[in-house]
């Protein structure tokens, strides 16, 4: 009987036995199980994914530019406190929140940090510590979105798919590495482009310090001269793209970019009616200034209300003289002043991309003009017309280019970055080429005057080291105070050199009550610094 039961229990064994190895067969066979077990034994990170960057007209990158990299962190390998000395304060704090962790992870790092034997990869930071314009570029969302400027204008180019690389590791049940395999990158193409702007890199990097030396708010637009393509466009206050918070309750509004907002321009303006007095050849009133001048019982003054004296065209424009240019534009008539203020661009916003584009400003209508008052405020700069420094750019550089009108271009085309070849033009859609103003003999005419402003009238603090300037200065009524004093707007808007002009600049000190310097000074600043480089590399 005993015989029996042992029997009976060897026959259970063997059966239970038989059934698990049937067991482990099918288990082993199950393509599903396979496939689930493999993938918890496979961890997939991903890389930033990456955007499309900006370049200069030479090519040379304006985002991208400060490196990084992504470290692979692994559990129990010494990689949290060998990584720890290379990672900023967020990255360090991550360390300390994950030094329990069972599972890798990407740590950006400041340093290649292959050398202690820790897997990494190349990537780079969107924005340098000194970003280029950022006004204009814009900056983007803690999602690497663009938000504002030409970083939203683009998004869509700029991000293509939005795909990007990852990194796969087959890990044990403890995190670390399987042993003898190595992490994997996986590359993928996400198809961004870059967008290749008409700034020069040199150029906006010098404006930018001329700026930063010189003003506490304002903008500086530089253009060549030869087709309207701008150069550097630097306004201030300044602010930090990848702090945004920062600014956005700031004193002085850092986030707008003054280059395309329009103010009150004053005396800058004289220019226009002396073009549309040469052109229509009424060249010879000759007016003398008492400080002032009464229409139909209004008093207009010229600055302080210091008398002139007997001045003709040139002198009214060396000394700024508002009664002459009053009368001058009672001379040409409001169709006249207002025409040719309207072909020199001012009253037309500049469409760069879609929704970005400058302010319109505003140039009176024809009916406003009317009004003597109106007119007699309009022939000065002042009253209801407005215009941004990019139009004032415009308009003096048609005096530098012969009396040819060319709407400032900061867009150039679409690129590969990866072969560098181009894949669309980006002259924007508005954009009608270049028409005459005015007789390239009224633009000698007027470049010979406006160079006695700087040679001999007010605007002598613009006179660069080496070579002539020609320009106007402008100081601009705003009707708003600060602690009993006017804000004022401080212009100045010229050409260098003054025979043959390569750049157009015009500077602008906004909303300021007392500057620490002179439009006309940061203007001979800034053409120092062209000087420079072109004795160094060419302008």
């Amino acid at each position: 009987m005993s015989g029996k039961r042992v029997l009976s229990l060897y026959a259970g064994l063997l059966l239970g036995f038989a059934v698990l190895l049937c067991r482990l067969f099918w288990l082993c066979s199950n393509q599903a199980y396979a496939s689930r077990a493999a993938a918890q034994s496979l961890v997939t990170l991903s890389l930033p994914a990456r955007r499309g960057n900006f370049y200069d007209c030479a090519g040379r990158p304006l985002t991208g530019l400060q490196p990084v990299w992504y470290a692979l962190c692994l559990p129990g390998t010494g990689s949290y406190a060998r990584l720890y000395p290379y990672a900023d304060t967020a990255g360090q704090t991550e360390l300390y929140q994950k030094r329990n962790a069972s599972t890798p992870f990407l740590l950006e790092v400041d340093r290649d940090v292959s050398a202690l034997g820790i897997s990494c990869w190349p990537s780079a930071r969107r924005y340098a510590a000194k970003p280029f314009c950022p006004h204009l570029i814009g900056y983007c969302d803690g999602e690497g979105r663009g938000v504002s400027g030409l970083e939203a204008a683009f998004d869509a180019a700029l991000t293509g798919t939005g795909a990007g690389d990852t990194v796969q590791c087959a890990v044990t049940a403890q995190g670390t590495l399987r042993e003898g395999r190595a992490p994997q990158l996986l590359r993928e193409d996400s198809s961004a482009l870059g967008v290749r702007l008409t700034i020069s890199r040199p150029i906006q990097r010098a404006v930018e310090a001329v700026a930063e030396q010189t003003m506490t708010s304002g903008c500086i637009v530089v253009l060549d001269a030869a087709n309207g393509k701008v150069r550097a466009c630097a306004s201030l206050p300044d602010f930090d793209p990848e702090d945004i918070s920062a600014s956005l309750n700031a004193p002085g509004s850092p986030l707008v970019n003054r280059a395309f907002q329009a103010y009150a321009v004053g005396s800058v303006f004289k220019p226009v009616l002396a073009a549309a007095a040469l052109e229509a050849g009424q060249t010879g009133l000759v007016y003398d200034c008492p400080g002032y001048l009464a229409v139909d019982g209004q008093i207009f003054r010229c600055a302080g209300g210091v008398p002139h004296g007997e001045v003709d065209l040139a002198a009214a424009l060396e000394k700024s003289c508002n009664g002459y240019f009053i009368r001058l534009g009672q001379e040409l008539g409001a169709d006249r002043v207002r025409e040719t203020a309207e072909k020199l661009g001012f009253g037309k916003a500049l469409e760069l991309a879609g929704s970005f584009r400058t302010a319109a400003g505003t140039l009176p209508s024809r009916e406003t003009l009317d009004s003597s008052g109106q007119f007699a405020n309009f022939c000065f700069g002042q009253g209801e017309l407005t215009a941004t420094p990019l139009q004032i750019a415009g308009m003096m550089n048609t005096v530098a280019a012969d009396g040819v009108f060319r709407e400032p271009v900061l867009l150039d085309c679409l690129l590969d970055e990866t072969t560098g070849e181009e894949q669309k033009p980006l002259s924007h859609p508005y954009f009608t080429g270049a028409r005459r103003a005015f007789s390239a003999r009224t633009a000698q005419q007027l470049r010979q005057l406006l160079a006695g402003v700087v040679t001999e009238g007010t605007g002598q603090e613009a006179a660069p080291a080496a070579g002539a300037a020609g320009g106007k200065t402008g100081t601009a009524q705003t009707g708003q105070f600060l602690e009993g004093k006017e804000q004022k707007n401080y212009w100045f808007a010229g050409f260098y050199p003054a025979d043959r002009p390569r750049c157009t600049i015009v500077v602008l000190q906004d909303a300021q009550t007392d500057p620490a310097g002179s439009s006309a000074a940061i203007f001979a600043a800034v053409c120092d610094q062209l000087a420079l480089l072109e004795e160094k590399s060419g302008f």
